[in-house]
C-alpha cells in the first residue's frame, strides 16, 4: 500500500530499495504520477536526487530507469563496503560507550525477533526484516564519530540492500548455501561488546564477503530479461 504522507523522493526510493521497482525498470513519469498521486515538479526533483545517489539512471530524450546491476559493480561495491566497514567499526569500538553497547544489544534482539520471509512474494515481511537488519548494522558503526564516513557508509549500505533484493527475482529461494545469519550477527555483536576488535573485524568482513558470494550466485542465475521498449 502506498503511503501518501511520504514525499515523491521517499516513495520512489523505498520502492527501489525494497525491490518493487527492479534494476533496469523504466520510470515513466506519467505512470509514477498516477502511482503516487504527486505533481510533476516533485517527481522530477526526486528522480534527479535519486540519480545523484546512484539509484536511478537518466538518458537524454529517453527518461529514467532504475539503475542496472552487474557482477563487476557488485564486487566493486562490496570490496569498498568491506574496507569502509572495517574503518567505521574499529573507530566505533575505540569510542565505545555503555549507551552504544546497549543499542547494539537492543537492535540485535529486535532483529532476532524479525522473521525472514518464507516466500519471495512476501514483501512486507522482507521489508520488516530489512529494517531491523539495517538498524543492527547502523548501531554497530554509529559511534565512529565521523559524519562523512557514516554518510558514505549509508550510501554503500543502500546499494548493498538493492543488490540483496535479487532474491525477489530468483526462481526459488536461495538455499544452495545455507547460512545461519542470526548466528553471524550474534557472533559479531558479542565480539564487539567484548572488545575483541580484531575478531570483530574478521567476523564482519566474512559476513559481508558471504553476502557478496550469495548475491553473485543469484546474479549469475537470473533469467535473461527482455529489453524495455524505447
Amino acid at each position: 500500500m502506498i503511503d501518501n504522507s511520504l514525499s515523491a523522493y521517499d516513495l520512489l526510493r523505498a520502492e527501489i530499495l525494497h525491490g518493487d521497482l527492479m534494476p533496469g525498470e523504466r520510470l515513466a513519469v506519467a505512470d509514477l504520477r498516477a502511482r503516487y498521486g504527486v505533481g510533476l515538479t516533485p517527481l522530477r526533483e526526486a528522480l534527479m536526487r535519486l540519480a545523484s545517489e546512484g539509484l536511478v539512471e537518466t538518458e537524454a530524450n529517453r527518461g529514467a530507469r532504475v539503475r542496472e546491476i552487474s557482477a563487476r559493480e557488485l564486487h566493486d561495491l562490496f570490496s569498498t563496503r568491506r574496507e569502509l566497514e572495517a574503518i567505521c567499526l574499529a573507530r566505533a569500538m575505540a569510542n565505545r560507550t555503555p549507551e552504544w553497547e546497549a543499542e547494539i544489544l537492543r537492535s540485535l534482539h529486535l532483529l532476532s525477533r524479525a522473521p525472514l520471509p518464507e516466500q519471495t512474494a512476501d514483501r512486507a515481511t522482507a521489508a520488516r526484516w530489512e529494517a531491523a537488519h539495517r538498524a543492527f548494522h547502523t548501531a554497530l558503526v554509529a559511534a565512529c564519530a565521523s559524519d562523512w564516513r557514516l554518510r558514505l557508509w549509508h550510501m554503500l549500505a543502500d546499494q548493498s540492500e538493492r543488490y540483496r533484493k535479487l532474491r525477489l527475482l530468483a526462481p526459488v529461494p536461495d538455499r544452495a548455501a545455507p547460512r545461519d545469519i542470526a548466528a553471524e550477527h550474534e557472533a559479531i555483536a558479542r565480539a564487539v561488546i567484548d572488545g575483541q576488535a580484531a575478531h570483530a573485524l574478521e567476523l564482519m568482513d566474512s559476513h559481508l564477503a558471504r553476502t557478496e558470494s550469495v548475491v553473485a550466485g543469484l546474479l549469475q542465475n537470473l533469467p535473461k530479461k527482455r529489453k524495455n521498449p524505447a
